[in-house]
């Protein structure tokens, strides 16, 4: 009882939130954070320039389609009204009119009324309407009308306060507040009869429509002039129109009329069926007080709002189906009924139809796709597949997610892609027959069909399946064809029949099946023509659409060739549901799935009309001509205007220097930075679908660096010039300093050879010295040796007095012989004291290596290793020694023993080595 209650609630909270909804018109809503002005838009007109201007408090503001420019009167005043006349816009202000006109890419501004007094000073006028009649300007306060002639200004003070004056019938209207309308001539003011009605009523538009007047009160509703006569307008929305306070109206072309109101947006009546659309902030507007409206050469509508601006393409074939309320929640399916749309959304099943939009009972939760097969809609639900027929939603089986159904292209057989494989409905006419295919309990995305007991199933995640089944619907094999393939990244797999073909995009490169070959293989036609596709949905055998680098584009297959057609990024920008992409073809119309509703649209009707493109650039601020020559490193801003702003607006193309490929125009603005220093040529292009057209182009020359320019370069070549003599005076002066170190150096060189010679000379002596005391050296050796012979001899003649004394027995003749050797064998005493100390000199070396080495030799150790270096035999050291044989043989072994040498050393060799 309790879930009944809260259903029950929530059914009738959505009808009181949904029921306003409806397709509108597509509307684009400027706020002042995009032209950077004021509030309130007052007045609005197109130049001739194809831009358009509005009145906003402080400022005339300008928009061409890619800038928004503001600017200021010389006395800061409000802006109140603008018209257009040729290059001109007039403008009305606190005492002040004047008028704009465009030169070198800003506004400048001309006064008519200062300097003229034609204000008092006890006045306190604005201008409020600006009009052009009988080929004089009018400027129109609440007291007073200004006529200029181009030269001189009339001033007529009228006798009562006024709303605004109109042209009607080739006759000017002048709408007092409290008096009615009368007719102005002159100076004079005669009143129309008939018209008593209008009297004390504040009237804000006069229109004529199919030979009717419609006077347009702000409280009172909508007034009708028939045959003289006028009368309250015969229509249900006039009663609503008494209390939303007009504000603003006008007519249409199309027979339609718009009613700008100050409390509840804007009316739109079409008198070809009487019925009406209101448009505000409920659904689309920013603010619902409307203060003026603007025709462009689109016929398409401009809104003045108290708080910013709204472009309506009120002739556009595109249509939006909005919900600001967020009930209807993200549409993944539209298709048409009878009577208005059914749409598959997250939040469940929507009907909408007499402008009224309702939950479907028992269809809340997540919807997936609609499919019209004859009269009956199947509905993929999360809780399983739907049938709505006749108004009657019934619930056909509990097979989950139903995401899609396709229609095999051999038979009648219906299969359906759910979250756990594949459904088969062999007869679409008895539902109850239906299979699961075996096998592939998988979440399959897509589906489709076009051999015989042959199947293709895409994962929703990844992998491309192959199922094989005989006539009964058994399983017979299922293949993973992308893994077998050995493709590597086959996550999102999409499915596409295209004539009878099926092609599978994965991670955006279009494959087809080889049966031969048993693989999956890349198709030619489809990535020549479509490179880096992220989504597409059929339509039928010859329209298609796909999304390509985040742009949307319907494709009509004439045969091989491909005509594009693009769908302007505006109408779903931010909105497009990734990977659930879905389009409904209803006679002309297309429905496509947005977040928040859907679009409506006629291809046939978009980018087919000639365009005619204005180059504007800009380098810093200041406009530059074709040709022109802008700075090195500067930023370049081409402005491409169309002069359209509604569903023509023209997706444009530009190449630079005819480079390869074509860029999108995001805008109408081209920045170009970076620039190399010389000739550039920007080209723009059209895309008719088939083919890219020149359309204009802009030339431009890059200068060169200031690091580069002529004075540079100037001062580049004095600096070398500089640098140059610099480097030849050094260089001067560095050979005088190598003349000056090469005669330094000789000087040093005769020195040093001087010195060389001194040394020489010095060697030369020192050696000749040497030689000298080598001779010396000789000298005492021999003098040595001459001893060593002498003392040697005495011994001999020792031996002979021996010998005498041994032979001789005489005593006499005895002594007379020793005497006689004696003395002929005689030693001087001085000679042997020379002997010692010339042996001391030649061998002082020696003598002192040795004592170093052995500090314990005694005197006479050192005699005897002088004899035994001279190489003298223990015979001829006895003598000199004057020791027996045998005490030299006992001195020799005993010296052996202070020298610590072994039994096999010998001493002499020793000695000789130190």
């Amino acid at each position: 009882m309790k879930s009944s209650l809260l259903k029950t609630i929530f059914l009738f909270f959505i009808a009181l939130h949904v029921h306003s909804q409806e397709l509108l018109p597509f509307v684009e809503n400027y706020n002042k954070s995009n032209y950077e002005g004021d509030n309130q838009i007052w007045s609005i007109a197109q130049g001739n320039d194809n831009a358009m201007y509005f009145a906003n408090n402080h400022y005339l503001v300008r928009y061409d389609g890619v800038v928004w420019e503001k600017y200021t009167l010389p006395n800061k005043t409000i802006i109140r009204s603008i018209m257009v006349d040729g290059d001109k816009i007039y403008s009305g202000s606190y005492k002040e009119f004047g008028y704009w006109y465009r030169e070198d890419g800003k506004m400048k501004y001309i006064s008519i009324s200062k300097n003229r007094r034609v204000f008092d000073e006890n006045e306190n006028e604005e201008v409020w309407k600006i009009f052009k009649f009988n080929g004089l300007i009018y400027f129109q306060s609440f007291n007073q009308i200004f006529v200029y002639d181009g030269k001189k200004i009339k001033k007529t003070k009228l006798p009562f306060l006024i709303s605004y004056c109109f042209i009607v019938n080739n006759q000017l209207l002048v709408a007092s507040v409290e008096n009615g309308v009368f007719v102005i001539k002159g100076d004079r003011l005669s009143s129309v009869k008939g018209w008593g009605a209008l009297k004390n009523n504040v009237i804000h538009a006069i229109e004529k429509h199919q030979g009717k007047i419609y006077f347009f009160t702000h409280k009172n509703g909508i007034f009708v002039e028939e045959k003289g006569i006028v009368t309250a307008w015969n229509n249900p929305l006039n009663g609503i129109l008494k209390n939303a306070n007009i504000n603003v109206a006008r007519f249409l072309k199309d027979n339609k009329l718009i009613i700008g109101t100050a409390g509840e947006g804007v009316y739109m009546f079409d008198f070809n069926d009487d019925s009406f659309k209101n448009i505000n902030r409920k659904n689309v507007l920013m603010n619902n007080s409307i203060l003026s409206i603007g025709l462009d050469k689109e016929d398409d509508l401009w809104l003045g709002l108290d708080n910013g601006i709204a472009h309506i393409e009120v002739t556009s074939p595109v249509s939006i189906f909005y919900d600001n309320s967020g009930v209807l929640g993200s549409v993944y399916s539209v298709v048409n009924i009878d009577k208005g749309y059914l749409m598959a959304s997250n939040h469940g099943v929507f009907k909408y139809e007499d402008k009224k939009l309702s939950l479907i009972p028992k269809s809340q939760g997540q919807a997936w796709s609609i499919c019209k097969v004859d009269n009956r809609y199947f509905i993929g639900h999360n809780e399983g597949t739907f049938i709505y027929e006749n108004g009657q939603f019934s619930k056909l089986n509990n097979t989950n997610g139903g995401w899609n159904l396709t229609k095999s292209s051999i038979s009648n057989t219906y299969f359906q892609a759910t979250y756990s494989g594949v459904v088969v409905y062999k007869d679409i006419n008895n539902l109850e027959q239906k299979v699961i295919l075996k096998g592939l309990k998988k979440p399959i995305k897509y589906v489709a069909q076009n051999k015989k007991n042959e199947v293709w199933a895409a994962d929703n995640y990844r992998g491309l399946y192959r199922i094989l089944y005989n006539d009964n619907y058994e399983t017979k094999q299922v293949e993973n064809v992308a893994q077998h393939s050995k493709i590597e990244n086959d996550f999102g797999v999409k499915i596409f029949e295209f004539r009878n073909e099926i092609l599978f995009l994965i991670n955006k490169t279009w494959y087809t099946y080889n049966s031969i070959a048993n693989q999956l293989e890349k198709n030619e036609l489809f990535n020549t023509n479509f490179k880096n596709i992220s989504d597409v949905a059929a339509i039928d055998e010859s329209h298609f659409i796909l999304l390509q680098d985040g742009l949307l584009y319907h494709i009509y297959a004439n045969g091989n060739k491909f005509i594009w057609n693009s769908i302007q990024e505006k109408y779903y920008k931010g909105k497009i549901i990734n990977d659930n992409l879905n389009i409904f073809k209803n006679k002309n119309n297309y429905l496509l799935n947005l977040d928040d509703g859907f679009v409506s649209f006629q291809i046939k009707d978009i980018n087919k009309q000639k365009i005619d493109i204005k180059v504007e650039a800009f380098n810093n601020e200041n406009l530059i001509q074709n040709n022109a020559k802008i700075n090195y490193n500067s930023e370049l801003k081409i402005n491409a205007i169309s002069g359209l702003f509604g569903a023509t607006k023209p997706n444009l193309f530009y190449k630079i220097n005819n480079e390869n490929g074509f860029k999108s125009i995001k805008d109408g603005l081209i920045v170009l930075n970076n620039l190399n220093s010389g000739s550039h040529d920007v080209e723009i292009y059209n895309h008719d679908g088939l083919n890219y057209s020149k359309i204009a182009n802009f030339e431009f020359v890059v200068a060169k660096p200031w690091y580069l320019s002529s004075w540079m370069l100037l001062l580049y070549l004095c600096f070398i010039a500089v640098v140059l003599y610099i480097y030849y005076k050094w260089n001067n002066i560095r050979y005088l300093q190598k003349l000056e170190l090469r005669e330094e150096e000789l000087r040093h060189q005769k020195e040093i050879l001087e010195m060389e010679l001194k040394a020489e000379n010095d060697l030369n002596s020192q050696e000749y010295e040497k030689h000298i005391l080598e001779l010396e050296l000789q000298t005492k050796s021999s003098e040595v040796a001459g001893k060593s012979l002498s003392i040697a001899k005495q011994s001999e003649m020792i031996e002979n007095i021996q010998s005498i004394l041994d032979s001789e027995t005489d005593f006499n003749k005895l002594k007379s012989e020793i005497k006689k050797a004696i003395k002929i064998n005689a030693v001087n005493k001085h000679e042997w004291q020379t002997f010692e100390t010339n042996l001391s000199q030649i061998h002082n070396e020696f003598i002192t290596n040795l004592s170093q080495k052995f500090p314990n030799l005694t005197p006479k150790d050192i005699k005897l290793c002088i004899y035994l270096k001279m190489n003298l035999s223990s015979k001829e050291i006895a003598p000199l020694m004057n020791i027996s044989f045998r005490g030299v043989e006992l001195h020799r072994y005993r010296l052996r023993k202070k020298l610590n040498l072994v039994q096999d050393e010998n001493l002499s060799n020793f000695l000789l080595n130190i």
